[in-house]
């Protein structure tokens, strides 16, 4: 039997939340479209408190920002970009273009084509989310993009100097201290200043994922990275502190940040409410994990690894962290989830910030039909072929045939007109 022992905030009550944004969202990409450059300042103002004479940095600006951080940090982001680059790489040479003969005189192929230009948002705001601009910006980079603009807001007015720094060094070709809506308009809709771009990639709050989604078709995008999800799937082999410990390191994100325990231990289902206010007394972030929790935290007991299974695909959240005797259990049987953390010796924060896996994953049940961002997402699988002469003529009658079971003339007729030139070839 599946037990919800906690509650989050309920579906009619997402629905509310979501409608409201999606008008903020529509009234802002109406109000950029119009009047450009003018709107994006006016809103860089109003919600950053940022004006400068131009928002994107030049050359000189960001070496300076670079020569500012202490080596320490200059050491640490090249380390974690090393190894986000060494698994983005490894991903990409999975990726072979083909050509097969399926038919003599008949070759089919596919190739691989980077997008020729991305617009990579970098969050910030509360936090300098510096680890977003390896995921995006250097992934991108190792797809074989050839332009990669990327956007980030000013932090407490002043630039963020380890993020530029990212930016910087993951191989941004132009940087933008510009947040939120603006920066994701601005990007994919154009200006006189930013030029458009063909995709955008990145995580973000709900304004910016509604952003993207409301741009799609317009432009390209990775997936709607909203706020961050957590789910933790418990046995009785671990204890309370690592699930408070996990559930609440993602519920610092933001306010609106689910965070689930799913366990068959009665025990940690028990245990796990006053293990959280234990750890929320001293965490610094517990003003925003406070509020994830309350509003959007669950706790649900099952009986077996069979229903903890279930619900986990049902639920199809962002992160998932298996914290049980046999976490590849789990990954054998598990279809719907953004990215998997298998057992307590890992979580979620190493692909978050170093491990190599990119942390720009699938949210609000996203995973149930799509992975998260990947080298693969730069690039378009393109298909072509091309056929002999004689080769023509034996698939033209076949087309001939069926196009007209289906009343397509015009089709029929660029068959028949290769039978007719090549079909004599061989009499």
């Amino acid at each position: 039997m599946i037990r919800t022992i906690k509650l989050g905030t309920t579906e009619a009550e997402k629905t509310e939340a979501d409608r409201k944004v999606r008008h903020t969202v529509e009234v802002i990409l109406e109000d950029i479209a119009a009047r450009g450059d003018a709107a994006v300042r006016d809103l860089s103002a109003r919600f950053d408190n940022w004006s400068p004479p131009a928002f994107r940095l030049r050359p000189d600006e960001v070496q300076s920002l670079i020569d500012s951080l202490p080596d320490q940090v200059i050491t640490d982001i090249k380390f974690a970009q090393a190894q986000i680059r060494r698994f983005a790489e490894a991903q990409r040479d999975a990726l072979r273009d083909i050509e097969i003969e399926t038919l003599p005189g008949i070759r089919l192929g596919h190739k691989n084509i980077p997008v020729n230009s991305v617009g990579c948002y970098v969050p910030g705001g509360r936090y300098p989310m510096v680890a977003s601009a390896h995921m995006s910006v250097l992934t991108a980079k190792v797809a074989g993009v050839a332009r990669v603009a990327a956007c980030t807001p000013p932090l407490n007015g002043v630039p963020p100097a380890a993020t530029v720094a990212a930016m910087a060094l993951g191989g941004a070709d132009e940087i933008y201290l510009l947040g939120g809506i603006q920066a994701v308009a601005a990007m994919g809709l154009g200006t006189d200043t930013i030029a458009a771009v063909d995709m955008l990639v990145g995580p973000g709050n709900a304004f910016v994922a509604e952003a993207k989604r409301q741009l799609f078709g317009r432009v390209g995008i990775d997936l709607l990275a909203g706020p961050t999800e957590t789910l933790i799937i418990a046995d009785d082999s671990v204890d309370a502190e690592m699930c408070a410990t996990d559930l609440l390191g993602q519920a610092e994100h933001g306010p609106t940040s689910p965070a689930v325990l799913l366990t068959t231990s009665r025990r940690i289902a028990d245990a796990i409410e006053a293990e959280i206010e234990r750890q929320l007394a001293v965490l610094p972030t517990a003003d925003i994990a406070r509020v994830a929790w309350h509003d959007h935290g669950q706790v649900i007991l099952c009986d077996s690894d069979d229903e903890l299974l279930s619900e986990a695909d049902r639920i199809a959240s962002e992160h998932v962290q298996v914290l049980t005797r046999d976490p590849r259990w789990f990954l054998d049987r598990m279809t719907n989830y953004g990215a998997l953390f298998l057992g307590p010796e890992t979580n979620v924060a190493y692909g978050d910030k170093v491990i190599g896996t990119n942390h720009t994953l699938p949210t609000k049940r996203a995973a149930r039909y799509t992975g998260g961002l990947w080298v693969g997402k730069f690039l378009k699988t393109v298909t072509y072929q091309q056929v002999s002469p004689e080769a023509s003529a034996m698939i033209g009658e076949y087309c001939s045939r069926l196009c007209a079971i289906e009343n397509f003339a015009g089709h029929k007729a660029q068959a028949d007109l290769r039978v007719r030139r090549y079909g004599g070839r061989n009499a």
